[in-house]
């Protein structure tokens, strides 16, 4: 019987473990989504597009 509880123990304790590296996971992703999304948006928020300010045309010569 204590072989028994002894095991249960050290599953329950791995699965815990696994149960909080799970929950890390998903919260860097979150994170990583979020601040993804607010780089994009500032990036976007520029008054037009950005272009050079001179083309270089060679027509092949």
């Amino acid at each position: 019987m204590t072989n028994v509880i002894l095991f249960f123990n050290s599953f329950f304790s791995y699965l815990l473990v696994f149960a909080i590296i799970v929950a890390l996971v998903v919260v860097a992703c979150i994170l990583g989504a979020k601040w993804s999304r607010n780089s994009d948006a500032k990036a976007a928020k520029t008054d037009g597009p950005s272009m050079p300010d001179t083309v270089n045309i060679d027509n092949g010569k």
